[in-house]
């Protein structure tokens, strides 16, 4: 499954940077938070329904570095996961990442007209099973909490805060500043797709592993 994700966006990528339509791909399947609010606003540009956005935004890239850094990442990533979780589990976990991330970008900046490209939000998810999976940090119980949700709060956090330094970095060099100027790098994106991770990784293992019924002689 991991490979055949990483294959058909590289496809896609290549077919777009040849036809010169990354652009155009952008406008018409990538996320742009402003249509949730305004579904008429690409009307007559044969736009893709903007609830299919944050799936066909993931098979968008910018460019080489873009496209490359983001199936590295998935292939490391993702091959580990799904020996795990199999290969619906691990499907599954990339389409809702994919979901999630596109929320949190929205709920930052609902109102932004900049479309949203790229897997990754999607693979922030991948990212965020692979390392509850196969994390060697020993955490302890903290009064109430389990070892397990202590876990949780310590890699959200750490995630969050990373993604937040590389925002501010990157904004500040471009001259920008604001909440919503984290949206040029989609670090919201990261954030909702790795945060979905951690939410369905339990789950997800609970059902990889439940007890079929056996059959009767």
């Amino acid at each position: 499954m991991t490979n055949g994700i990483a294959a058909i966006t590289f496809v896609a990528f290549v077919i777009l940077y040849l036809s010169g339509r990354i652009d155009d791909a952008a406008i018409i399947g990538g996320f742009i938070p402003a249509r949730i609010g305004d579904p008429a606003l690409l009307d007559g540009m044969a736009a893709i329904p903007v609830w299919l956005t944050p799936l066909t935004c993931a098979f968008i890239h910018a460019g080489w570095m873009h496209v490359a850094f983001n199936l590295l990442m998935l292939v490391f990533c993702g091959r580990q996961v799904e020996h795990v979780l199999d290969k619906g589990a691990t499907l599954l976990l990339y389409v809702a990442g994919a979901y999630g991330a596109c929320a949190v970008q929205w709920a930052i900046d609902p109102a932004s007209l900049n479309p949203m490209v790229g897997a990754s939000g999607a693979i922030s998810a991948i990212i965020a099973t692979y390392a509850l999976l196969y994390s060697q940090q020993k955490v302890r119980a903290v009064g109430p909490l389990s070892a397990n949700i202590v876990r949780l709060l310590w890699l959200a956090g750490a995630w969050i805060a990373i993604q937040l330094m590389i925002g501010v970095a990157t904004t500040a060099g471009q001259g920008g500043g604001g909440l919503s100027d984290l949206g040029r790098i989609a670090v919201a994106a990261h954030i909702g797709g790795f945060l979905v991770g951690l939410a369905l990784t339990r789950p997800l293992l609970r059902w990889r592993f439940r007890k079929r019924p056996q059959p009767l002689n």
